[in-house]
């Protein structure tokens, strides 16, 4: 398959628990946006929502060496996808349930709540995006000095 899926696919077998269908569709859309040059980190599948009763949003978030992209495809027809590069990023918020846990990356824009995520793949999760965010965010606070 991708690469997407591959590593989303990877998560998954690493940290089973977490709720997510249709998972190479998904992957997918988010393989159809990656730009050249663009090399996939970390990816894993997850409910893009905030309220605990939807569970019929899945979607993939994938973290590049540019960006993050989170791709959904739709049942019937078309598809969403959200990027946040690191110009926009601002905090993570990470919350552990009794059953499952929750990633709020919150932008200049708006919230992004990835819900019903497995508790062992949390520290996995808040490690690869902090650690990608802090890394890009100093390129871009270097490039800005040097305009």
């Amino acid at each position: 398959m991708g690469r997407v899926y591959d590593c989303a696919l990877n998560f998954k077998r690493k940290h089973p628990g977490g709720i997510a269908w249709r998972l190479k569709k998904h992957c997918e859309v988010v393989e159809k946006h990656l730009n050249p040059g663009e090399e996939v980190k970390f990816a894993f599948a997850g409910q893009k929502n905030s309220k605990f009763y939807e569970l019929f949003f899945s979607s993939v978030i994938v973290l590049t060496n540019k960006r993050i992209l989170i791709g959904q495809k739709r049942v019937v027809f078309g598809y969403f996808l959200s990027s946040i590069t690191p110009d926009l990023y601002n905090d993570l918020l990470v919350y552990q349930g009794l059953l499952w846990g929750k990633v709020t990356i919150d932008t200049v824009k708006e919230k992004v709540v990835i819900s019903y995520l497995p508790k062992s793949g949390l520290d996995d999760i808040e490690t690869n995006i902090s650690e990608m965010m802090m890394s890009e965010k100093q390129k871009y606070a270097t490039h800005e000095r040097n305009v």
